[in-house]
């Protein structure tokens, strides 16, 4: 049965260090791919021993010590760090507040201090510094050209400090027109593209007659914000605004219409200290070796990611993030790493009849934004100029209707009909997909230009929930899925030729309403593999506006038209202020150099 736990009692359910447990006695294994040995595996990964195997966490170095026990009994080489099989890396994990906190409100000679954590809490993704000077309310915060509505109409912001709310004029379930223009990520980064030094963010009292605090939650992959950000207490505002804020909401929420003003003969002094937290984890690296004297040199790489969401909460991914609850992701992606170690054990079992190599790799960090597959391709233990390709299985285990979906149709000549041949008794009911980028870690292999194949048997309904477990697992349509994976493996690890790299066009997707961000496009591919300051690209797509600038891998957009980049938000809101035929100005990094391109905008098909 799931544990729940409440969440001021989690920091004492992972200890730093791994208490090691004896792990599960293995049986005979058959050679063969059987659905029983699928059970088997994703039965002990998606136990609740394993705690939803988080990056970073016991229950992670648990099920990365099950498949080095799994790979070494197979006769895998261990092709890891130093001998081994694990290759560890770093990870940005979260962040915590530090001791330089504080935050006052100076009026004449009265002045107020507020305490942190009690009456203001910075934001998980605020920058660390210090601000002292005016304080300007904005209303929403909100600048939304198309609903003729903008809090920064007539007001300049620049080098001062904006007191906003929450949501939006439409309420905490906002319309459609300002649902691109309520998140928080949006509002902080609009007022740091106005120039803005700080911001302080509050719970408008017609939208909740509670007075918390807003939990500090960090999203890995975007980053800190570039400018200070804190959360602050309705009683706090009211300090500010005496008895004004229900009445200032009231009237934006019924005319539409901004109320922004300068809070005259205030000063605000605000310190922001939000440090960042490391953790280590590893992937599981296990190599076979052909046996033709050429085409050995030729690798196969076979992967799936074994980390999870731990015990859930908000911010870390689960579509249940008001329940603390272990996320056991039996098919998220025990399934997938029961698929690798049972593809693993049938290959070496034939090693010996093995032309090309292969190589299996478990990888952490993917739910934190594909980690452990970025840092791999950057510290790659066989040349990546070696790879044929790269078959990734993520969710294989909920085959519902014959329906087994299949990206990377594109990225290689043939491999669409090389998946038609191995289904020619219609096992499967295909639905095939020709781009090989996707939120999954094939999409870092394709980025380097190695041809892809993604396996994954379609979302349901306990999807990142904890009701994600074992026994729902179709263990024999997994083993359907597997046999159809090692066919297809078989035989580009016999062909007389590897195949051939092939870019995909960007899909076609629907249009429809919202911001022109929505509908503009450059076809940049985000890495979410490194923190920097700007936005990394893992790639472009051919034949985008941003190849067409002559942007490319490894490039880091840092300002885009007239507003710095400092993550992956801020390029998203950037794009929002622009629609396709518009010209920007975009500035680069590349190695040392500084680069300035011009990129025209298209419209997203």
């Amino acid at each position: 049965m799931k544990k729940k736990y409440k969440s001021s009692f989690l920091p004492h359910l992972i200890p730093c260090v791994l208490v090691v447990s004896s792990l599960p006695a293995q049986s005979n294994r058959a050679s063969h791919i059987t659905a029983s040995e699928v059970h088997e595996h994703v039965k002990y990964l998606a136990s609740d021993e394993l705690e939803g195997r988080k990056s970073g966490s016991k229950g992670a170095r648990l099920a990365a010590q099950y498949i080095e026990k799994e790979f070494r009994s197979y006769g895998l080489k261990p092709l890891g760090d130093n001998g081994t099989y694990f290759q560890k890396f770093d990870f940005l994990a979260g962040v915590k507040l530090g001791p330089q906190n504080s935050l006052s409100l100076q009026q004449a000679a009265k002045r107020i201090s507020l305490k942190v954590d009690e009456d203001f809490r910075p934001l998980g993704f605020s920058s660390s510094g210090s601000y002292s000077g005016e304080l300007v309310f904005v209303g929403y915060g909100i600048s939304a050209a198309e609903q003729k509505y903008d809090d920064y109409q007539g007001i300049d912001v620049k080098g001062k400090a904006v007191l906003l709310m929450r949501y939006s004029p439409a309420g905490d379930a906002p319309h459609i027109e300002f649902a691109n223009f309520s998140s928080l990520r949006y509002k902080v980064s609009k007022a740091k593209e106005l120039g803005a030094s700080a911001v302080l963010i509050v719970t408008g009292p017609l939208d909740s007659d509670e007075d918390k605090l807003m939990k500090l939650a960090f999203d890995q992959t975007t980053g800190n914000a570039g400018i200070m950000a804190v959360n602050i207490t309705r009683a706090s505002a009211d300090r500010l605004l005496p008895s004004l804020l229900s009445e200032l909401q009231k009237e934006i929420n019924q005319n539409k219409s901004s109320k922004s003003f300068v809070l005259k003969e205030i000063i605000v002094s605000l310190q922001t200290d939000v440090q960042e937290t490391k953790e280590t984890t590893e992937n599981v690296v296990g190599f076979l070796e052909g046996a033709d004297s050429k085409l050995k040199e030729d690798v196969l790489v076979i992967g799936a990611h074994y980390d999870h969401l731990g015990f859930g909460g908000e911010g870390s991914g689960s579509l249940k993030p008001d329940t603390v609850a272990i996320h056991n992701g039996a098919d998220d992606n025990a399934s997938g790493t029961a698929g690798l170690l049972e593809l693993a054990q049938l290959f070496a079992s034939k090693q010996k009849e093995l032309k090309r190599s292969m190589l299996f790799i478990a990888f952490s960090g993917e739910e934190l934004g594909l980690l452990g597959s970025a840092y791999y391709v950057k510290n790659p233990t066989v040349p990546l100029e070696r790879m044929i390709a790269m078959v990734n299985m993520d969710e294989i285990g909920r085959l519902n209707n014959k329906k087994l979906i299949v990206y990377g149709m594109g990225t290689s000549p043939g491999f669409e009909a090389l998946v038609n041949k191995y289904n020619v008794d219609s096992t499967f009911d295909l639905k095939l997909h020709k781009d090989g980028f996707g939120p999954s870690d094939h999409s870092s292999f394709y980025a380097r230009k190695i041809p892809v194949f993604h396996f994954f048997t379609d979302i349901h309904p306990d999807y990142h929930r904890p009701s994600d477990d074992y026994d729902k697992i179709n263990a024999e349509g997994a083993k359907q899925v597997l046999d159809l994976i090692a066919n297809i493996s078989s035989e580009l690890i016999s062909a007389e030729s590897k195949p051939a790299y092939a870019q995909v066009e960007a899909p076609r997707r629907p249009t429809g309403g919202g911001r022109e961000g929505m509908r503009t496009y450059t076809g940049t591919i985000p890495d979410f593999g490194e923190q920097v300051d700007g936005m990394k690209l893992a790639g472009v797509r051919e034949n985008s506006p941003a190849a067409k600038a002559g942007l490319q891998a490894g490039d880091v957009i840092i300002k885009f038209g007239k507003v710095d980049i400092k993550n992956l938000y801020d390029y998203t809101y950037a794009l929002g202020e622009y629609k396709p035929g518009d010209e920007v100005d975009v500035t680069v990094l590349r190695g040392e150099e500084k680069l300035n391109v011009k990129v025209k905008l298209e419209r997203r098909n």
